[in-house]
């Protein structure tokens, strides 16, 4: 049986191939210090957990909308406006299995073949394949570490043809935790407007954000930017609801959330019911767990950060949101230990496995080969220990 080259050419995901590995060691009874998930750690809220249960008792257990249920998308428009200044209606809203699912949804419905998509680097994973599965063309837009990995009007300037469809926007960022300031948000708009794009703006991880920082919406900044934008959320991060797979699209362009919708007809129909009940809790619900779990992560991230930046040869920026520390190793590249050579974040990941226990994410996945991901989505307990191990291993290499 032939594969499609549609399959053929679909990488597969760095993050689970390495956390697959790391739990395989566990499984062995190996104590492997894990800092490749990108999940929360925390279990999900007592009451979102009760509404699920709520819903199985009633019988909420059958097809829903395909597009989500009412209750829900309201649920949705609600959040938006009171969080982020967006007013929809519940026809501008779907939801889909998924944040990840939604972006899929987005291309699928919005690229014809040959159009480009412009995507800041780091990226996350995802973004390039599902533009490529939809027939268009990443386009790697650059950045740098002193503008926190954003992407700066200039740089998105030089990248724009005439085949441009659309830019990503993910702040604050998988995988650098890099977070956009108003000034660089209302640059980006501007450009947008000006060059008649669309703009995908990827907000999974607006509630976890440090230092007093606060998440602009892009499409707030006015009617234009507002007509142009796909808001892009979802309940897995600040909810820690991973599991439940529940995500949603905003846009003021009605026609293209009902056809995100039509896709979904033929692809999965609606979310899972029963999620989507707790989906309603956790939107409508008390904020103090999303606080609780904000504020841990930032004590962890101060750990991590101080803990990486201790490593000779290691050097990492402090991040403005997510639950990811972003180490440039870049000083390490040619080192080498035994019989492994640091030739690259795959093979540094690789090292830090097999002598150290220690599963950390390569950054060829996100368009950076001379960074590695670590998600400090675990107890400070491990934290403290697994850096020591990288540190141990680091000071092998010669």
């Amino acid at each position: 049986m032939k594969i499609s080259e549609r399959a053929r050419n679909a990488a597969p995901s760095p993050t689970m191939g390495i956390t697959a590995k790391a739990k395989a060691l566990q499984a062995q009874g190996i104590d492997v210090v894990n800092f490749g998930a990108g999940e929360p750690d925390f279990d999900t809220p007592a009451h979102i957990k009760q509404a699920a249960k709520d819903a199985l008792d009633a019988g909420y257990t059958k097809y829903t909308p395909s597009s989500g249920s009412d209750e829900l998308r309201d649920a949705i428009t609600a959040k938006l406006l009171r969080d982020n200044g967006l007013r929809y209606e519940r026809k501008n809203v779907i939801v889909s299995l998924g944040a990840k699912h939604s972006l899929y949804n987005i291309f699928q419905a919005l690229l014809d073949p040959g159009d480009e998509v412009l995507i800041p680097v780091p990226y996350w994973v995802s973004y390039p394949e599902q533009v490529k599965l939809a027939d268009g063309v990443p386009v790697f837009v650059p950045t740098l570490p002193e503008n926190d990995f954003m992407p700066t009007r200039d740089a998105v300037r030089a990248a724009i043809t005439p085949r441009t469809k659309a830019l990503i926007l993910n702040s604050p960022s998988n995988p650098t935790g890099g977070v956009a300031t108003r000034r660089m948000v209302k640059e980006l708009a501007s450009l947008v407007i000006q060059q008649d794009l669309t703009l995908v703006s990827d907000e999974i991880y607006e509630k976890l954000l440090y230092d007093g920082r606060e998440h602009l919406s892009p499409a707030s900044l006015g009617d234009e930017i507002f007509q142009r934008t796909l808001t892009v959320n979802g309940c897995s991060k600040a909810y820690s609801m991973t599991g439940w797979r529940i995500g949603y699209t905003a846009s003021a362009n009605a026609d293209l959330i009902a056809a995100m919708g039509r896709l979904q007809d033929q692809s999965t129909s609606n979310p899972v019911s029963i999620a989507q009940k707790a989906a309603v809790a956790a939107l409508n619900g008390p904020t103090e767990p999303v606080e609780e779990m904000r504020k841990a992560f930032e004590e962890r991230r101060n750990l991590i950060v101080d803990k990486l930046n201790a490593i000779p040869g290691v050097s990492c920026r402090l991040p403005g949101g997510a639950f990811y520390a972003f180490p440039d190793i870049s000083e390490l590249i040619g080192k080498r230990a035994g019989g492994h050579e640091i030739t690259g974040s795959d093979a540094f990941s690789t090292y830090l496995l097999e002598t150290a226990n220690v599963a950390v994410i390569p950054g060829s996945g996100f368009g950076a080969d001379h960074y590695v991901r670590l998600s400090y989505a675990v107890s400070s307990e491990n934290i403290a220990k697994g850096v020591e191990r990288m540190d141990a291993a680091v000071r092998r290499l010669e």
